[in-house]
């Protein structure tokens, strides 16, 4: 956690804390070492003048009649609010064209404006110094997006042609849509597939001659939609079928020891300064992409058929440099 981020929670939590909270549950709280929440707490304390009272026998907790008035000073966003609100600044701006829709979103946009500059401490939020860079995204067809967004809010069945982009083969669907997904920058359906009974995600990219149709959708529940869709690695995920463990580089392990590839991933730093992760996986095409990404710093140590796989591809990839 980024430090902005533990004192912002550090913060919160003294905040609304009836009784003083243990040194323990403020390392768990902030993911932390004991002599990183000691800092904390200091800098909390000393350089923003924070009613902290009480030490590490006691627990800490702020000052009853100081902790009301007391505020963080300045841009104390955490990095999830300070993305969320920027990238609906940056949204609205692009759709302002003078049109309806412009028009309703006013508002909304002059509101985030002044929320950033008030918690910045300046009459206006200097955008240009903060970036929302779109990575990757894809081209969409408006009109389809919008037949499928449709469908999903308005709980309809939906009709479409889909060229998969692994095979380049079309086929026609007809499927229950559950839930339209943002992922990576680009759009995905969460669907029910009447044809193949079973769920699946569809790049609403290479989504065409959508239709809406009059038939109510089949609801899946939520446990089963968050079991089958984020039980294991990626958007593509499905039942997990094992568990891939992968070793990166003592250089590789400082970027990788800090990211969040799952949500039930286990990580630990080898005695050589390597990086072990293990994580669940169904689909093995989306963390193949994410761990070649990392070339020679990344080995695949099993399962030995996500390995063998990992050898194919960069055979391929090397053969494409052998004439």
């Amino acid at each position: 956690m980024h430090k902005n981020d533990r004192i912002n929670a550090l913060h919160l939590l003294l905040k609304n804390a009836r009784v003083p909270v243990s040194l323990q549950r403020i390392q768990d709280e902030l993911g932390c070492s004991r002599a990183t929440a000691y800092r904390d707490l200091a800098f909390l304390r000393d350089a923003l003048m924070a009613p902290v009272e009480g030490d590490g026998e006691r627990g800490f907790r702020y000052d009853a009649g100081e902790a009301e008035r007391f505020e963080l000073p300045g841009l104390w966003f955490t990095s999830e609010e300070l993305h969320a609100l920027l990238a609906a600044q940056q949204l609205l701006a692009r759709s302002s064209g003078g049109g309806v829709l412009s028009q309703k979103l006013a508002p909304l946009q002059k509101r985030i404006d002044e929320l950033l500059a008030d918690h910045a401490g300046v009459a206006a939020w200097p955008v240009e110094r903060v970036r929302v860079v779109p990575h990757r995204g894809r081209r969409l067809d408006e009109t389809v997006f919008r037949h499928v967004a449709a469908a999903v809010l308005e709980r309809k069945q939906l009709a479409f042609e889909y060229r998969a982009r692994s095979t380049d083969e079309k086929t026609r669907r007809g499927v229950s849509p559950q839930r339209i997904t943002h992922y990576r920058d680009n759009w995905y359906l969460d669907a029910w597939d009447h044809e193949r009974k079973a769920l699946r995600s569809f790049a609403v990219d290479r989504i065409s001659a959508a239709r809406v149709l009059g038939e109510a959708a089949h609801d899946i529940d939520e446990d089963t939609l968050k079991q089958h869709l984020a039980s294991s690695y990626g958007i593509f995920s499905g039942e997990p079928k094992g568990w891939a463990t992968i070793r990166f580089s003592a250089k590789a392990a400082r970027w990788v020891a800090d990211e969040q590839w799952h949500s039930r991933q286990q990580g630990r730093f080898l005695a050589d300064g390597r990086y072990e992760l293990k994580l669940p996986y169904s689909v093995s095409r989306e963390l193949l992409m994410d761990v070649l990404h990392y070339g020679a710093d990344a080995e695949i140590v099993e399962p030995a058929s996500l390995r063998e796989q990992a050898r194919a591809l960069l055979s391929l990839a090397l053969s494409n440099y052998e004439r």
